[in-house]
C-alpha cells in the first residue's frame, strides 16, 4: 500500500506531537499546520490523502478553510475536529460536505479507526464481498447440480443478483470472473429447466407452476382491489430485477416495500406478447380468439400493443371488478410530466395503470446509438444509467407524489432483457420476424441443437400465422444472425441488449409491493 499523506491543521499542533509521531510509526506521513491560510498554502505544494481540520482556529476559522478546501479540492475527506459538539456548528460542518468529525480529545484509536473509515472502505468492503462470495460460491454450485423447481430458480437468480451488485464495488477482476461464470452456468441449466417444463405449464399438465403473464394481475394485483383506497399499477417497460434492486434505496426513501418477489415472463418474452398477456388475464392466442379485434400478429399492419386499454376493461370486467380505473403510456419526458400535473385527478379512481416506456426505449437505443452504446457498454454501466435517468425522471416525481397519499403502488415490469454476445445462424424467408431473440415462420433453417423450439404454436398458446408456422427462441446470451452479410450483423449487434428469448434476466421479472412510510 503507498504511503498516505495526512495533513492535520490545528493551532495547537505542537500539543499533538505523540499523535504525529504515533501516526508517523503506523507508516503514515503528516504534513502539519498551526492555521487555516497555512494549510490552504500546503495544499497548494502537497499531494494529500486526508485532511484533519480544527473546528476552533484564530484567523481563518475551521469552517472557513473547510468552505476554501471544497471549492478547491472536493475530492479530499475533510475530518473535523472540534471541542464543542453544538448542533449549529455540526450542521455548518456537515453542509460543507466534512467526511467525519472527532470530539476533543481525541485518542490514537479513534485516529486510526477514521482513517480506515474514511480511506480504506472500499478496499475492506471489496474483500469482505470477495470472501462472503468465496463461501456462497460452493452453496450456489450445489442448488445448480439439484433439480430445482420454479421458486428456488427465483431464490438462485436473487442471490446472483446480490452477489453481482456486491462485487460491483470489487477491485477483485479474479472473483468478478467467477462470478459471470457461475452465472453462465446458471442460465445454461435454467434454460434447460424452461425447455422441460414450459409447454407442460402451458397445458396445465405440470401443477407446480409459477405465477406467468397472463396470471399475474389476477394473482397479485386484484386483491389489492379489495383495499378502500387507491392502486396505481406503474409497468415500466423491460425493467430487470437487477435494475429494480439499484432503484430500490431511490425509491424507498418515500415509500416503503411491502414484498419483493418475482414471476415469470411467457414466451416471447417480449411486450407483443409478454405485456398483452399480462393486461389480458389471457395467453396470446386466446386473446387472438376470444378477441380478434384486439390482437395484431407480426404480420399485420399497426403497433401490436394499441388495444392494452381494452384488454384491461375486458379482464376487469370478467372476474367482477366494476371499479373506475385509467390507463395512461408515458413515452416521453413531456407526457410524464403532463401525468404527473393530473395525478391530483386519478386519486378518485380505484386503479390507474402506468406504463412507462423508458427502460425499453434505452435497451433499443443502446443498439440504434453509437452514444448510448459507450454509455452502457457493460451491465454495472446499464444498471448506472437507469439511475441517472430514474433520478431525473417524471416517474420519481409521480413517486414522490404517491408518497403523500393513502395508495397501494406496485411496481413491475413485462419482461427483461439481456446483453448478447453469441451469434447463432437461421435461414428464413421474408415473412420470418426480425426480432433478434426468437423467430416465428415457415421452413425454418436451424440447427435443432442451438435453440429451443415450439413447432407446434397451440403448445405455447400461440398465434398460428400459417399452417406450417413455428417459434424458435434463443438461450442464455445467443442472437439470431442470418448468413447473408453475417459478419456486418454480428458485428452491429454483439453486446447489445435483446429480448424475446429464455433466460433469467428476460423471464424473471420484478414484482413489487409498496405501502406509505
Amino acid at each position: 500500500m503507498e504511503k498516505i499523506t495526512i495533513l492535520w491543521a490545528d493551532d495547537e499542533i505542537d500539543l499533538l506531537k505523540p499523535h504525529v509521531m504515533f501516526l508517523n510509526e503506523k507508516g503514515y506521513e503528516v504534513l502539519t499546520s498551526n492555521s487555516g491560510g497555512e494549510a490552504l498554502d500546503l495544499l497548494k505544494n502537497n499531494i494529500v490523502d486526508i485532511i484533519f481540520l480544527d473546528e476552533q482556529m484564530p484567523g481563518l476559522s475551521g469552517i472557513e478553510t473547510l468552505i476554501q478546501i471544497k471549492n478547491n479540492y472536493p475530492n479530499i475527506p475533510v475530518v473535523m475536529i472540534t471541542k464543542s459538539e453544538e448542533e449549529s456548528i455540526m450542521e455548518d460542518a456537515i453542509g460543507s460536505k466534512i467526511s467525519d468529525y472527532l470530539i476533543k480529545p481525541v485518542n490514537p484509536n479513534q485516529i486510526i479507526l477514521c482513517l480506515k473509515k474514511n480511506l480504506e472502505t472500499k478496499r475492506l468492503v471489496s474483500e469482505k464481498a470477495t470472501f462472503s462470495y468465496q463461501q456462497e460460491f460452493r452453496s450456489i454450485g450445489n442448488e445448480l447440480s439439484s433439480r430445482l423447481d420454479h421458486k428456488e430458480w427465483i431464490d438462485i437468480y436473487r442471490k446472483l443478483v446480490f452477489w453481482e451488485l456486491e462485487l460491483a464495488k470489487s477491485d477483485d477482476e479474479g472473483i468478478v470472473q467467477v462470478l459471470k461464470q457461475q452465472k453462465a452456468e446458471a442460465n445454461r441449466q435454467f434454460c434447460k429447466y424452461i425447455e422441460r417444463n414450459y409447454t407442460d405449464w402451458m397445458k396445465g399438465s405440470n401443477n407446480d407452476k409459477p405465477t406467468l403473464s397472463h396470471n399475474l394481475l389476477k394473482e397479485r394485483m386484484f386483491p389489492l382491489l379489495n383495499d378502500d383506497k387507491p392502486t396505481f399499477l406503474l409497468l415500466v417497460d423491460n425493467l430487470r430485477y437487477d435494475q429494480w434492486k439499484i432503484l430500490q434505496p431511490i425509491i424507498e426513501q418515500y415509500l416503503r416495500v411491502e414484498s419483493d418477489e418475482m414471476y415469470y415472463t411467457i414466451l416471447p418474452s417480449v411486450t407483443q406478447y409478454a405485456r398483452n398477456a399480462l393486461f389480458a388475464g389471457l395467453m396470446p392466442s386466446e386473446i387472438e380468439k376470444k378477441y380478434p379485434q384486439l390482437w395484431l400478429n407480426e404480420d399485420e399492419e399497426g403497433t401490436k400493443n394499441q388495444f392494452e386499454p381494452e384488454l384491461i376493461n375486458e379482464y376487469l370486467r370478467r372476474f367482477g371488478h366494476d371499479i373506475k380505473h385509467s390507463y395512461y403510456k408515458v413515452l416521453n419526458l413531456n407526457f410524464g410530466r403532463k401525468l404527473v400535473d393530473n395525478l391530483p385527478n386519478l386519486m378518485h379512481n380505484k386503479l390507474n395503470v402506468i406504463v412507462y416506456n423508458f427502460v425499453d426505449m434505452l435497451s433499443h437505443a443502446r443498439t440504434e446509438m453509437d452514444l448510448i452504446r459507450e454509455l452502457a457498454d457493460d451491465e454495472p454501466a446499464y444498471r448506472s444509467l437507469t439511475v441517472s435517468w430514474f433520478e431525473h425522471s417524471p416517474l420519481l416525481d409521480i413517486i414522490k407524489f404517491l408518497a403523500e397519499k393513502k395508495v397501494n403502488v406496485v411496481i413491475t415490469s413485462d419482461h427483461g432483457s439481456i446483453r448478447v454476445n453469441n451469434p447463432v445462424k437461421v435461414k428464413g424467408d421474408r415473412n420470418t420476424s426480425t426480432n433478434l431473440r426468437y423467430k416465428i415462420g415457415r421452413m425454418l433453417d436451424y440447427n435443432e441443437k442451438e435453440v429451443f423450439g415450439i413447432k407446434t404454436p397451440s403448445d405455447g398458446f400461440l398465434p398460428k400465422m400459417n399452417i406450417t408456422s413455428s417459434y424458435i427462441f434463443c438461450r442464455e446470451n445467443d442472437f439470431f444472425a442470418y448468413p447473408n452479410n453475417y459478419n456486418y450483423y454480428v458485428s452491429y449487434y454483439l453486446n447489445t441488449f435483446q429480448h424475446g428469448g429464455v433466460s433469467m434476466e428476460e423471464m424473471l421479472v420484478p414484482y413489487i409491493t409498496l405501502k406509505n412510510k
